[in-house]
């Protein structure tokens, strides 16, 4: 068992070692005055003029803009497919209700999937639709961070950057090159990477098997360098073609982690405050070790079902060996459960196995932080959440000694906490919203493979990994419906630019005001103490707004499993 724990702390130690020298680099892109030549031919082309700059509004229409053309254009792609080249399988176009879903989902950073890759997308739409907007979904996160960053950094200014240059270093000198790289370890591991979209094995048995094969470790590379998530194939990274060896698994892992830990480190370097930076990490680590720890713990108990069932010989109140359902042999329990809770955390949604088959508390993991949406967090918009918070934690704090809040030199006032609540509310308005639309919705009944708690449990999942663009699923829902498509995709869409524009404006407003120097009311935010303190306002204020809805959902599964009651 020790073994296991060691795994987890070396992973996280990486993970920490790996935050900085990619923090200086992503830095130093947010900053450089140099544009290669690369860079200024991108400009030209797009007919930009590198040196204007943006207030909020403009950075935010040109996020908008940009993220629309694209939706219209991933959309029109997948409507258009049985008339696209590389489909050698003959897959028809989606229908539109699915292409819409499928749209949304990819340029949110979602990548929610109402479908099989391998069955219903050719190569073309794997490459010219979806992993084109992998790029753009995880380019625009970084690129939010990167102007709400400079917001923060910047004392008596009136503008965030320039979108457009944010947007093309983002792509040339970190995604391009990161992806790159991280693809061709994926091949030399065994994932494929071919126009070809098959082949035809022998089976033991002299019978021909069709193999389904595509550009697999181009997507793979961005997917989870991206936080992206979904997957070419159905089984997603449980497939051995997409997820072929230990090493792979475990840089699936820091794949995941490694923009959005680097990016705090990238927070504290710009403001010329690290230990600003790394209290914002540790926060992240501290939350993501306590999640990584129930999940591995309730998976590694078992069913105690099972064990009054007869199933232990030895009448143990456990499950012998673990809940292994729904999970590769070769990943196991516990790198199964590093995995849940590493896709949850970073929001990417890539799986290497069935979260529908987890225990209650296990299936708790990956919803409570997708509904936290701020342990670590998407590319970008991980770290824009956590200062949301961090930002509502001074003023909690400010208001309980009676001083005026105020954060990285800036006064925290009226307008500043009325954006920082919107942002904070739109998430679990949408989430709630829509899954209480979908529990009165008379064909959701029809959707659902699980009674009971556990259905709720697949509904709650469903839009809560919608709205937080994380695109991971319980499995167990039929979600390919024009009701479920169209709720999830608005989810989707919500969960995005509703809590990203309120931001990008409070980054305007924190610009413009002066800075004011420490006085001895001033509440230090660079020290353990606010850590600690960030991570109780994360856990009260994001928890308690889900209570409720958990209540429902993995709790009364938990206290049902230990009642003894079962479903037929």
């Amino acid at each position: 068992m020790w073994l296991i724990w060691l795994e987890y702390g070396l992973v996280l130690l990486v993970v920490a070692a790996l935050a900085v020298p990619m923090g200086q680099w992503l830095a130093r892109c947010f900053t450089s005055g140099h544009h290669a030549w690369i860079e200024r031919l991108s400009l030209r082309v797009l007919g930009v003029v590198p040196d204007e700059r943006m207030g909020w509004q403009r950075y935010g229409v040109a996020l908008l803009l940009s993220n629309g053309a694209m939706l219209l254009l991933g959309y029109a792609l997948l409507r258009l497919q049985g008339w696209m080249p590389l489909n050698a399988l003959g897959n028809a176009a989606q229908p539109p209700d699915l292409a819409f879903n499928t749209a949304a989902s990819f340029v949110t950073n979602t990548n929610w999937q109402a479908y099989s890759g391998e069955s219903s997308l050719s190569n073309a739409t794997q490459m010219v639709a979806i992993t084109f907007m992998m790029f753009a979904g995880a380019t625009t996160g970084v690129v939010a961070a990167a102007g709400f960053i400079r917001g923060l950094a910047r004392a008596g200014a009136s503008d965030l950057g320039n979108y457009w240059v944010d947007y093309v270093r983002v792509l040339w000198r970190v995604m391009l090159p990161l992806s790159f790289v991280l693809a061709l370890v994926y091949v030399w591991q065994g994932v494929p990477q071919t126009l070809d979209s098959q082949a035809w094995a022998a089976t033991l048995e002299g019978a021909r098997q069709q193999v389904v094969l595509g550009p697999v470790a181009s997507l793979e590379s961005i997917k989870h360098i991206g936080t992206n998530g979904g997957g070419f194939f159905g089984m997603n990274a449980a497939h051995p073609f997409e997820n072929p060896t230990p090493l792979t698994n475990a840089l699936h892992i820091l794949g995941m982690l490694l923009i959005p830990s680097a990016l705090t480190y990238a927070f504290g370097s710009m403001l010329l405050r690290r230990r600003q930076g790394w209290v914002l990490f540790g926060a992240c680590l501290v939350m993501f070790a306590g999640f990584l720890a129930l999940a591995f713990t309730a998976e590694q108990a078992g069913n105690p079902l099972l064990a009054a069932a007869g199933a232990d010989q030895q009448a143990s109140a456990t499950q012998p060996g673990g809940n292994m359902e729904g999970k590769e042999l070769r990943f196991g329990i516990a790198d199964t459960a590093l995995f849940v809770a590493t896709t949850t955390a970073a929001t990417t949604g890539s799986v290497n196995a069935m979260h529908d088959s987890l225990t209650p508390l296990g299936g708790l993991v990956p919803l409570a932080q997708m509904m936290l949406n701020c342990v670590f967090g998407g590319d970008g918009v991980g770290l824009i959440n956590l200062l949301q918070y961090a930002i509502l934690t001074v003023f909690l704090a400010g208001m309980m000694i009676g001083r005026t809040p105020e954060f990285l030199g800036k006064k925290i006032e009226a307008r500043e906490i009325k954006l920082v609540m919107l942002a904070v509310m739109a998430h679990p308005l949408t989430v709630l919203g829509l899954t209480a639309l979908a529990a009165v919705w008379p064909d959701t009944q029809a959707s659902l493979a699980n009674r009971g708690a556990h259905g709720f449990s697949e509904v709650l999942y469903a839009y809560a990994s919608g709205a937080a663009n994380n695109g991971s699923a319980f499995a167990g829902l039929n979600a390919n419906t024009p009701f479920f498509n169209t709720t999830i995709a608005l989810a989707m869409l919500a969960g995005r630019y509703l809590t990203l524009l309120p931001m990008l404006a409070l980054a305007a407003s924190l610009a413009a005001k002066p800075t004011v120097p420490d006085g001895p009311g001033t509440f230090p935010t660079a020290t353990p103490l606010f850590m600690g303190l960030l991570v109780f306002v994360v856990l009260v204020v994001g928890g308690l707004t889900f209570l409720p809805a958990l209540a429902l959902g993995p709790v009364a599964e938990h206290l049902q499993m230990l009642a003894g009651q079962t479903y037929r």
